[in-house]
């Protein structure tokens, strides 16, 4: 799974530290808080799924990869 998540954020500066499954969901918790925008342009955590959801759909990635990296974001968007 972290090298889905890799192969699909290439051009992010500290994806390729991530070595273990907890260090990668604590990413995607980042990411879908959206804690490193200005507050004040931040979008919802809704909206930041559905923008990962659809980068990982319209991906190369193959289709257990995309199912499961689907899954895990949306498990850790669950409330």
């Amino acid at each position: 799974m972290i090298e889905a998540y890799q192969k699909l954020w290439p051009n992010r500066t500290d994806v390729g530290t991530i070595s273990s499954l907890e260090q990668l969901e604590q990413k995607i918790l980042i990411e879908l808080n959206d804690e490193l925008t200005h507050p004040r342009v931040r979008k919802t955590k809704q909206e930041k799924l559905d923008i990962a959801l659809t980068r990982i759909e319209q991906s190369l990635l193959t289709e257990e990869e995309k199912t499961a990296l689907s899954m895990l974001y949306k498990k850790i968007a669950a409330p």
